[in-house]
């Protein structure tokens, strides 16, 4: 059975990327959506005077930190970063990372998230706008002022090992490594950034693992056959 066990673990590995493209295909235009892959490993299982047993596992993901398209909104309170960082969100859970920045100010004047979440400053605190601020400037570094009068500036972030993030949901991620702010940030007013899927490579990708995966069911229907067969022909 060691050869099915083996195929059946290709399967698996194989299935799982296929929920992962599909997932990056889905959000082709999802505001600062990062494409995910995933990372085949080898593990080897080495016994005893038995042969040793080559399985692969499909577990590991990884995420594409490359620059999305920036498209202007004209939106009084839309940001984009160009280069390295994240704003930093603060939820329940913790403080979050993300590339999203379409923010609005809430009834306290916070600026926040769609779903409330406060966005942090360089100092790590709340980015407050006054009520009353008809139109606000920003700098290319995320300074924010209103008539001249400093307000404070956006924080962007970096995460010392990109690897270490965690992906909650498609758009945030919980830094598990250390975060600094971004020595020379470069942030853009009325810009949104994009989703960096390339659409075209994932659907191909998506047809080579199905093709593979029929394959490999292929196999595992042939190899049942050969193990009933021989079944059968013990028994007679």
């Amino acid at each position: 059975m060691d050869t099915a066990y083996v195929t059946l673990s290709r399967q698996s590995g194989l299935m799982n990327e296929m929920r992962l493209v599909a997932n990056n295909i889905a959000n082709a235009n999802t505001t600062g959506y990062r494409q995910q892959g995933l990372v085949f490993s080898e593990f080897i299982r080495d016994m005893p005077n038995t042969p040793s047993l080559s399985m692969s596992r499909a577990e590991a993901r990884n995420t594409s930190l490359q620059q999305g398209v920036l498209t202007e909104t004209g939106g009084q309170f839309d940001f984009a970063i160009e280069g390295e960082g994240f704003f930093m969100l603060e939820t329940p859970e913790g403080n979050r990372l993300t590339r999203a920045g379409s923010f609005t100010p809430n009834a306290q004047g916070d600026l926040v998230a769609a779903d409330g979440s406060a966005v942090l400053d360089s100092n790590g605190s709340p980015v407050f706008i006054p009520p009353d601020a008809a139109s606000i400037d920003v700098g290319a570094d995320g300074t924010l002022s209103v008539n001249g009068q400093l307000l404070g500036q956006i924080g962007i972030y970096r995460v010392t090992d990109p690897t270490t993030l965690v992906r909650e949901g498609n758009t945030r991620f919980r830094p598990q490594g250390d975060v600094d702010p971004v020595d020379e940030p470069v942030v853009l007013h009325r810009f949104l950034e994009g989703s960096n899927v390339n659409a075209i490579e994932q659907v191909t990708r998506l047809i080579e693992i199905q093709r593979a995966y029929e394959l490999g069911q292929s196999f595992l229907e042939t190899e049942d056959a050969r193990v009933r067969g021989a079944l059968d022909a013990l028994m007679r």
